[in-house]
């Protein structure tokens, strides 16, 4: 049996590259240096440009596999986007603002080689889980020049758009059984300090401190249920943008718990498909 086909060519094809080198930091009580690396998701497509989403990933801030969710990121990037997810150094490699920096590093560096991958630099969104959904955050509201350090610092790590999942947005409101268990909290060790000690060095910290009217669009996913972080924590963070006036909004999990398997459900991809779509714009020709 034969079968003949007339395909029409619409779609470019896409391509994985791991491992990618975007910086370069101190490494072993700054005797030594390491690579930081992204994977990135693109489409070979010389004659267009997309909006780009960096993806962080969550660990508490003290563990991270940047190639942890390629399979979903992907279907992120066949819907119209280049993706890139960032490594970035953990609380046992240093506390805040290394985690930050190396995340804006990032967008420096897919800004600079933004023909390589076929990225519109102007349209860049920012999403992460949990710890990541904090440095989401962290990227798309603070733009003190003082985070931007390393290579491409003539390029801007400002972005476009935000979807920060079950984000810690005020580490000051975790409740600890004891001054003892909050010194050895995930975040006291991203402070560097007993965050019930030092609250307004934790509070300096937090996404909730850098809210303003000029932020860009959010779309945060918060279950209802969840244990490891509560919440409240997404809710304070959208009442906070939505009171100074910032395009919000607080997509409700039901039911669902921390990093549960609601979040990887089409549905949910469909809807933060929709946001970055609608925020960051479709794919348009190269002017």
């Amino acid at each position: 049996m034969r079968e003949k086909l007339n395909i029409k060519v619409e779609t470019p094809q896409f391509f994985v590259v791991t491992g990618v080198s975007f910086a370069q930091v101190d490494a072993w009580f700054g005797h030594t240096r390491k690579d930081l690396k992204m994977d990135i998701i693109y489409p070979e497509d010389a004659d267009r440009q997309y909006p780009c989403i960096v993806w962080i990933c969550g660990g508490a801030w003290k563990l991270m596999d940047r190639s942890a969710h390629l399979a979903y990121l992907t279907e992120l990037a066949r819907n119209g986007f280049v993706v890139a997810s960032v490594e970035y150094r953990t609380t046992n490699e240093g506390p805040f603002p290394i985690q930050l920096m190396d995340v804006k590093a990032g967008i420096r560096y897919l800004k600079a080689h933004s023909e390589r991958y076929c990225i519109d630099p102007e349209r860049i969104g920012v999403m992460g889980e949990s710890a990541g959904g904090y440095l989401a955050a962290m990227a798309a509201l603070v733009e003190d020049k003082a985070y931007d350090v390393g290579e491409y610092t003539s390029y801007s790590s400002k972005v476009q758009a935000a979807c920060p999942w079950y984000p810690p947005s005020d580490v000051t409101a975790f409740s600890y059984p004891s001054v003892v268990e909050a010194a050895v909290s995930m975040e006291s060790l991203l402070l560097g300090k007993n965050v019930a000690q030092h609250k307004e060095e934790a509070l300096a910290i937090c996404p909730i401190s850098f809210v303003s009217k000029d932020a860009p669009p959010f779309l945060i996913i918060h279950g209802d249920d969840d244990h490891t972080v509560p919440f409240s924590q997404g809710e304070i963070l959208h009442d906070r943008l939505e009171a100074a006036g910032a395009d919000v909004r607080l997509l409700v999990l039901e039911g669902a718990d921390h990093a549960d398997m609601q979040f990887f459900q089409k549905e949910i991809w469909q809807r933060i498909t929709a946001f970055f779509k609608e925020k960051l714009g479709e794919v348009k020709n190269r002017a």
